[in-house]
């Protein structure tokens, strides 16, 4: 069944490729765009992974795998560039992460699904748990941000003690919300567990051990290729005249959950809109309550100056995101127009993301 995958199948010659690219010096640019490449498709079989060995273990466990695995591949990158001290890089993929699951993925399934079928249902529950979830992740990561800009003076020490205060609050409100979902509530969600990827319990036939192994390999080379792509963003993005802003929010995005966007626009075409709903607004509920605070407790760790102090216009989009999203799912059904909306919203601020001065 993997070389039912063939298009990740031929994408991931680009591992060794990248690594001569590196080893030979044909350049940063050729660095950059294979190791990009080689990423994508290890990021889709790390998630397919992680969707088997989810089912085969059970709800409970396999919750825990999609809340650790679910968004690992951004959690590598951002740990390489965290490493090399690109703090604004980091930020910036948070804030891309959680716009492009909400506006790019959840757009894109509505949009192609409602071309297919006139109008689409979905569970209203994950919109209001989530949504609510949501709302507070993002009025918490703001809040250093809007402290620095209503006052004259804030310590630097300061905005990473309350940084440290949010991101612990945040990881508790992040297992609170899975125990609701997997233990004390999981009744609420049990029609959506029901509408599984019908081509992932066709593919379940496989040994565990086969998945064991696809994700820990995986997960290797996703940590090999992060550090490739990551030593020579600098100088590509500054050659190409991009910003760390636009790169962050955009670009790294696109690689990370590339697996999210093809889940999402599958399962959508087969008039199963609960999935794509689920894996956009879980997976930015997992980015904004448990990936950007791990990065803001490892970056101080590390001794990096990383702290929720996000660019005030990244904290504006996220809400504006946020609040769209719940506004057009919150009835709990969809159609072509509705993705559109989305679509429309993220291409307005990716817009702006590129011609943002930052």
């Amino acid at each position: 069944m993997l070389l039912k995958r063939f298009p990740a199948l031929v994408l991931l010659v680009f591992i060794p490729i990248s690594l001569l690219a590196h080893g030979q010096d044909w350049g940063d640019a050729a660095v950059f765009v294979t190791s990009a490449l080689a990423i994508a498709p290890l990021a889709i079989f790390l998630s397919r992974a992680t969707e088997e060995l989810a089912l085969a273990l059970g709800p409970t466990v396999g919750g825990l795998m999609n809340a650790v695995f679910g968004n690992a591949t951004e959690l590598i990158i951002s740990l390489a560039a965290l490493r090399r001290g690109l703090v604004d890089l980091v930020k910036a993929s948070i804030t891309g992460s959680i716009l492009g699951d909400l506006l790019l993925v959840l757009g894109l399934a509505m949009l192609l699904g409602g071309l297919k079928y006139k109008e689409q249902s979905f569970e209203p529950i994950v919109v209001r748990v989530n949504g609510s979830s949501m709302t507070l992740a993002v009025t918490a990561i703001a809040l250093p941000t809007i402290v620095i800009n209503t006052s004259n003076f804030v310590d630097a020490q300061d905005i990473a003690n309350l940084s440290i205060i949010v991101a612990v609050v945040l990881i508790v409100v992040y297992g609170l919300t899975l125990l609701f979902s997997l233990k004390t509530h999981s009744y609420l969600y049990d029609v959506c567990k029901a509408k599984q990827d019908p081509q992932l319990e066709e593919n379940g036939r496989s040994p565990l051990w086969v998945w064991i192994g696809v994700l820990l390999l995986a997960t290797v080379g996703i940590a090999v290729e992060s550090e490739l792509f990551v030593g020579v963003v600098e100088e590509v993005i500054a050659d190409w005249a991009l910003t760390p802003l636009f790169t962050g929010v955009v670009l790294l995005p696109l690689l990370g959950d590339v697996s999210g966007y093809v889940t999402a626009v599958r399962v959508a075409m087969k008039n199963n809109m609960d999935l794509p709903v689920s894996v956009a607004m879980g997976s930015s509920l997992l980015v904004a309550l448990f990936v950007a605070p791990v990065l803001v407790l490892v970056g101080q760790a590390m001794g990096q100056p990383m702290d929720l102090d996000f660019n005030p216009f990244e904290a504006i989009t996220v809400a504006i995101a946020v609040f769209i999203v719940n506004l057009i799912s919150l009835n709990g059904r969809s159609n072509w127009l509705d993705g559109t909306l989305l679509l429309a919203t993220y291409a307005i601020l990716a817009a702006a993301f590129y011609y943002h001065p930052a």
